[in-house]
C-alpha cells in the first residue's frame, strides 16, 4: 500500500527527511511557514501555513489525505499538533505536547531525570524567582549553566566560567523576562549527540554526531542553532571509546523505559566528561543539522520505520552505511546577532559536486534564491573518512562563494577534530 505523509516544517533538517523518503513508496506532501525549494522539489505539494496551528495543519493533512506524518521542528510539537493529528486519525511520528516536555520544559527534564533515577543528571535546582536565582549564583562553588526552562531555540543558555562572568549572568536573569530557569553545574568536556527512533517501546539508536554551536572559527562567538556538525565511519567519534557511546545509548535506554508511549525521535545532548556521559539535554525531535548527518547514511527505509511504529510493530533494525560525513551551515553575514538577509544562493542541487545540498532559510524569488536573516544552506559531505567528507563540503562551499555567506570552514578539518581528541584524552589524565 502507498503511503502518503506529511512533513511538518520547512528547515534543513526537514529537507533531509524528504530526502530520506524520497526514495520511498510514498507520496510527499509539505507545510511549513517558509517555503524551501528543496521540500517542494520532492513533494507533489508544498503548502505554505502556520505550522503551529494545529487547525490548519489537520486540515491539510485531511486535505492530501494523509496516511502517516512526520512533525520536524519542536514548536509544532509544544503547540500538540501530533496530538492534534492523531486525533484526526493521521499517526504523527512525533510526540504528544505533553511527552514534548522533555525538551520544552528543561525544569521538567531534569525533574523527571532525577524522578526515574536517569544516569548523567548533573546538579541542578529550578527557579521562578529571579532574584533567588542570582543568590544561588553567588553561592554556588564553582561555574554554573543558567539556563531558560523553555524553548530559544539554542541560544537562551549562559555559562560562567565560559561565556559570561557571574555577575553578567546575574545580569542576565534579571534583564530578561523568563517565568522559570534552570540551574545546573557547568559540564567541562566535549560534546556529542545521539538521535534515536522510538516507537513501541522499541529505540533504534544512530551514529554519533558532533555539533558546532559558536558562531566562529575556533569555538568564539555567540551560540547559534548550529553552524555544522560531522559523524565517523563507525557509531562512535574520534575522541569517544565504543563504550562511551554505550553510556550515552544507555541513559536513553532509560529515558525511554520511563516515557509513556513515546513515539518519533528522542536527541540525547551529552557531555563527555572525566568522569563519564552526562546529559546537557534531551530534544523531541531529530537535530539540525545532525538529522543532515544521519539520515543521508540511513540505509534501512525510513518509511519502514514510520508504517512500523504506526502499526504497532517492533521497529525494524537500522543499518547505516559506513561512512563519515561532514555538514557546514552557509548563514547570512552577521549572523546570529546582526545578519544581512538578500545575498544570492550561488549554489544549487547541480553544480554542488559531490556534496548534497539541504536548503534551510531562503527566499526564492523569479530570478533566483536569496538569504534570509537565518541559516541559509548546508553542504554535507559524504565519505570513507571524516577528513575526504570535509573536503567534499568545502569543494561545495567553494561553488557557493562568500559574498554575503559567513562558514565556519574549521568543522571536520583534521586540526579541529584532534583537539577534541586531546581534550578528553587530558581530562581522563592519559
Amino acid at each position: 500500500m502507498s503511503e502518503t505523509v506529511l512533513l511538518v516544517g520547512g528547515g534543513g533538517r526537514e529537507h533531509a527527511i524528504a530526502r530520506a523518503l524520497g526514495d520511498s513508496d510514498a507520496d510527499l506532501y509539505a507545510c511549513a511557514g517558509n517555503r524551501n525549494p528543496g521540500i517542494a522539489a520532492l513533494a507533489e505539494e508544498f503548502e505554505t501555513l502556520e505550522t503551529t496551528n494545529p487547525k490548519a495543519v489537520v486540515a491539510y493533512a485531511e486535505e492530501v489525505g494523509a496516511t502517516l506524518a512526520v512533525v520536524g521542528p519542536e514548536g509544532p510539537l509544544a503547540a500538540g499538533v501530533a496530538d492534534a493529528l492523531e486525533g484526526a486519525g493521521v499517526y504523527a511520528f512525533g510526540p504528544n505536547e505533553a511527552e514534548a516536555r522533555i525538551e520544552t520544559d528543561k525544569a521538567y527534564q531534569r525533574r523527571f531525570m532525577r524522578e526515574h533515577d536517569v544516569p548523567g543528571c548533573p546538579d541542578f535546582e529550578t527557579f521562578d524567582d529571579m532574584e533567588a536565582a542570582c543568590e544561588y549564583i553567588d553561592e554556588y562553588d564553582g561555574d554554573l549553566a543558567v539556563k531558560p526552562a523553555g524553548l530559544t531555540g539554542g541560544k537562551g543558555v549562559r555559562v560562567t566560567g565560559d561565556q559570561v562572568t557571574k555577575e553578567e549572568a546575574k545580569e542576565y536573569l534579571r534583564d530578561s523576562e523568563y517565568d522559570r530557569v534552570v540551574l545546573e553545574e557547568r559540564l567541562v568536556g566535549e560534546e556529542f549527540t545521539v538521535q534515536g527512533f522510538v516507537a513501541n517501546g522499541d529505540l533504534r539508536v544512530t551514529p554519533a554526531v558532533q555539533d558546532h554551536k559558536r558562531a566562529y572559527e575556533g569555538d568564539e562567538g555567540p551560540n547559534t542553532g548550529g553552524m555544522g556538525s560531522y559523524s565517523d565511519a563507525g557509531l562512535a567519534l574520534p575522541f569517544m571509546t565504543d563504550e562511551d557511546y554505550r553510556e550515552a545509548v544507555e541513559v536513553l535506554k532509560a529515558t525511554v523505559g520511563a516515557l509513556d508511549d513515546y513515539k518519533g525521535v528522542l536527541y540525547g545532548q551529552f557531555m563527555l566528561t572525566a568522569e563519564g556521559v552526562k546529559v546537557v539535554e534531551f530534544n523531541a525531535r531529530f537535530g539540525d543539522p545532525e538529522a543532515m548527518n544521519t539520515l543521508p547514511v540511513l540505509n534501512t527505509d525510513f518509511l519502514d520505520v514510520l508504517v512500523a511504529a504506526r502499526e504497532g510493530e517492533a521497529l525494524p533494525e537500522l543499518s547505516f552505511a559506513p561512512k563519515a560525513t561532514v555538514c557546514k551551515y552557509a548563514v547570512p553575514e552577521g549572523y546570529p546577532t546582526d545578519p544581512e538577509a538578500g545575498a544570492k544562493v550561488e549554489i544549487s542541487a547541480d553544480n554542488a559536486g559531490d556534496a548534497l545540498l539541504f536548503y534551510a532559510s531562503v527566499d526564492e524569488r523569479e530570478d533566483g534564491i536569496y538569504t534570509t536573516t537565518s541559516r541559509a544552506f548546508a553542504v554535507v559531505g559524504v565519505a570513507d573518512t571524516i577528513t575526504d567528507a570535509e573536503e567534499i563540503a568545502e569543494d561545495a562551499l567553494a561553488v557557493a562563494g562568500d559574498e554575503g555567506l559567513d562558514v565556519r570552514h574549521d568543522i571536520g578539518k583534521p586540526d579541529l577534530v584532534q583537539q577534541r581528541i586531546d581534550h578528553v584524552a587530558s581530562l581522563r589524565g592519559e
